[in-house]
């Protein structure tokens, strides 16, 4: 048979609507719906892994769950493929991990559930065209040894830059693992529950409060500087030499259309080095596996605490009773009726409002709002499959099987700060940047599971991205992350705790609070403001 004839026949199976299973293919079961009629106490649409998390969690308080994907596979973004190039396991979307939110790694078991994270050292490779490089990483004297290749301030600087950014993280984590104190919408709340509410609200306040006294006032004031400024003006601040400040930049723009100069993008910055990986902060890691690992884990996790998963099950409606203004259920798009009184959507606040929720049932403020967010994206993924390393000019020894320059990140186009803002600025202006910001990855120089001897390439551009994975207008985040899209701005104003103005209808991937990356927080987050709206019925 020949290659075509097998990926026509792979493409026809692949549509076919099945239970997902984490086993191998050989093994898949045989076709199995949802059992007809059934009433669940929670559907959750999208099987990205806030999703997935959200319906973990909602299955190990006791509900009834069913999470239904409208590809052939689980994860969203954060997905592992395999059929792209043949034998290549590619990280198709997202590609390193550092967000993922410990206390959910914790509390789901993902490591007993086969997550294996992959530390990289160095973690940053920036090769220059005048033959020098810097290499970035977890080792403090070897930073000190290559920052110093460009500038001796800039080498004591650096680990005041990184503990200052680590005290502000430690602020930021109260925040991401907490639902926004947004004032609640229903009325019909018993006056224990309104008192209840304003409680919770009053802890939050002091709590955050009290991280922020702890803190002192200069440390408070440069943390609203780091907020509201432009990358360029923060870096600008703390050092002299543009290959540092360019490689720490890319941290800013990357995944935003935005450039360095934008104001808000330290804040962005601060988003990208807030994770941890094993307890050690700002480390970054590949996913034994690829990225799908973490989905698969977080899945394993759900499917033992009783959740139901359907792959090739897209959504078409969600159904809203005409005059009380309640979920009953969704529909797919074979017209199938899944009923439920609680739907939690991983889709992106305009896939979810405009596309799904029916005509004439949301307000027109909140409608206009989800509308008019900032989609935009300046982000094309590519995945190439290549028979030997890459080997760098101003690298004298190369490692066939790989060395230092291949660990981590390497940053292509991000010499000085103003040329990453050039290109930003051709991207904005609807060119191709002439020469783009460029972050490459070789996850197979430390996971050797996922890469044999053979030769391809996958790409994916924003308008690729919005079709297959449901980003809209490409964007990873499921919206800008500006400071006015973030925290009790996002996804609108009024609405930041998850909950939406239908009722019964809820928020659980990135564009809820605290916003986008693998981090799993709003699909946590939200799973505990259902839980405690269905205490409350």
């Amino acid at each position: 048979m020949s290659p075509a004839a097998r990926s026509l026949l792979l493409s026809a199976a692949r549509r076919q609507r099945r239970r997902f299973s984490t086993e191998a293919p050989s093994s898949t079961p045989q076709q199995q719906l949802l059992p007809k009629g059934k009433r669940w106490d929670a559907v959750v649409i999208g099987g990205g892994h806030n999703g997935l998390a959200a319906a973990a969690y909602l299955a190990r308080a006791g509900r009834s769950v069913a999470v239904l994907e409208r590809r052939g596979v689980i994860g969203g973004a954060a997905v592992s493929e395999s059929d792209l190039v043949p034998g290549f396991r590619f990280s198709r979307c997202s590609y390193l991990l550092s967000l993922l939110r410990p206390a959910l790694i914790q509390e789901l078991e993902l490591e007993r559930h086969g997550l294996k994270l992959l530390p990289r050292s160095p973690s940053s490779f920036t090769p220059c065209l005048d033959g020098r490089y810097l290499l970035l990483g977890p080792d403090a004297e070897l930073n000190h040894s290559e920052i110093s290749k460009f500038s001796e301030n800039d080498a004591g600087a650096y680990p005041r830059y990184e503990e200052k950014l680590e005290k502000f993280c430690k602020l930021m984590d109260f925040v991401i693992d907490s639902p926004p104190p947004e004032m609640r919408h229903e009325y019909h709340l018993s006056m224990v529950d309104r008192m209840k509410d304003k409680v919770d609200k009053s802890v939050f306040w002091s709590k955050l409060l009290g991280i922020v006294m702890q803190q002192g006032q200069k440390d408070m004031v440069d943390f609203f500087d780091l907020l509201l400024s432009p990358a360029s003006k923060i870096l600008n601040n703390w050092f002299e030499g543009d290959v540092l400040k360019a490689t720490l930049a890319t941290d800013a723009v990357i995944g935003s259309m935005a450039g360095v100069h934008t104001p808000g993008s330290g804040y962005v910055l601060l988003h990208h080095v807030m994770g941890e990986t094993g307890g050690q902060r700002g480390v970054w890691a590949y996913v034994e596996g690829g990225m799908g690992s973490v989905s698969s884990a977080i899945s394993k996790a759900a499917l033992e605490a009783g959740v139901e998963i359907l792959t090739n099950a897209e959504v078409s409606q969600i159904s809203v009773h005409h005059t009380s203004g309640k979920v009953q259920g969704v529909v797919l798009a074979d017209g199938t009726e899944v009923l439920t009184s609680v739907v939690l959507s991983n889709a992106t606040p305009y896939r979810t409002f405009v596309d799904l929720v029916p005509a004439n049932v949301l307000p027109d403020n909140f409608l206009s709002a989800i509308k008019t967010a900032d989609y935009s994206s300046a982000t094309t993924k590519i995945n190439v499959a290549v028979d030997r390393l890459p080997q760098f000019s101003c690298c004298k020894d190369f490692n066939p099987e790989g060395g230092p320059e291949h660990m981590g990140t390497i940053h292509i186009g991000s010499e000085s700060m103003e040329e990453i803002d050039l290109a930003y600025r051709e991207a904005a202006n609807g060119v191709s940047s002439t020469r783009p910001v460029i972050e490459m990855t070789i996850p197979s120089v430390l996971d050797k599971t996922i890469s044999p001897p053979v030769v391809g390439y996958d790409m994916l551009t924003p308008p690729d991205l919005e079709r297959e994975f449901g980003l809209t207008g490409g964007n990873i985040f499921h919206g800008a992350m500006g400071l006015d899209s973030l925290f009790l701005m996002r996804p609108a104003k009024g609405w930041s705790d998850y909950r939406t103005p239908v009722k019964g209808l809820y928020l659980c991937g990135s564009g809820a609070h605290p916003g986008g990356g693998v981090m799993g927080a709003p699909g946590r987050n939200a799973a505990s403001v259902v839980l405690e709206d269905l205490r409350t019925k």
